[in-house]
């Protein structure tokens, strides 16, 4: 009787090394990982240049130099809210004063117009001024259609003690900001009138700011009362 068939161990499984196929798919998989990695570093990079794209600053010339000296409070109720009906904009008013440079704040929330505190009332005698971004990072901001306003378009300014200020546009004009013309914006001509302002212009990537100031400017047509507005910071 013949001896049995020697018992030979199962093999120990060695390492797994990928054959052709497992290669190419391998790299296949590292181009898309790659190919993913650089798209993603692009889309990050392209939304960097679109954020710091918008303009950060109205760019208002200095008070104390090139528009009227501020007074100690602008007499009349303070303006609420605006409306301008061409536009769509239907917007409560924040309030604006002086940087500690002496130029003029501009506001911080790119859908609020704000109002100068130093220069009067819109319906007062003299010039009143309202600031507001034309764009940011995130699209159009409060004033971006400021430039499509005509002579004739309505603006209505709500006041603290229930009263609307009617205003009539009468102009639209824009300026170099090098030639912004402080005197006929913020200066008191003899009646009451009310100017709009946003940036304008030639877009400077490298400043990321526009090149000029769009102003509208209006004048009163009559007031009239009506139900207490909104609370500042409501609608």
């Amino acid at each position: 009787m013949s001896d049995p068939s020697p018992e030979y161990p199962e093999p120990v499984p060695g390492p797994e090394w990928p054959g052709p196929e497992g290669a190419m798919g391998r790299v296949k998989r590292w181009w898309v990982v790659a190919a993913v990695l650089i798209l993603i570093a692009t889309a990050v990079l392209a939304l960097r240049s679109y954020q710091e794209s918008g303009d950060p600053q109205l760019g208002q010339p200095s008070v104390t130099d090139t528009v009227p000296a501020p007074s100690d409070g602008a007499s009349g109720p303070a303006p609420v809210a605006l409306r301008i009906p061409a536009l769509g904009v239907d917007e409560t008013l924040i309030t604006l004063g002086l940087n500690p440079d002496e130029t003029v704040e501009v506001p911080t929330d790119f859908d609020k117009p704000g109002w100068y505190k130093f220069g009067p009332a819109p319906g007062q005698l003299g010039s009143a001024v309202i600031l507001g971004h034309v764009d940011s990072y995130e699209g159009p901001a409060v004033f971006y259609r400021l430039k499509d306003l005509e002579a004739g378009d309505s603006i209505e300014v709500s006041l603290a003690d229930g009263t609307i200020a009617h205003f009539a546009v009468t102009k639209v004009e824009t300026y170099p900001k090098t030639e912004f013309p402080a005197e006929e914006v913020y200066g008191s001509h003899g009646d009451e009138t009310l100017q709009l302002v946003t940036c304008g212009g030639e877009y400077d990537a490298d400043a990321r700011s526009y090149l000029s100031n769009i102003v509208a400017y209006t004048s009163l047509v009559d007031t009239d009362s009506g139900e207490a507005p909104a609370a500042a910071g409501q609608k």
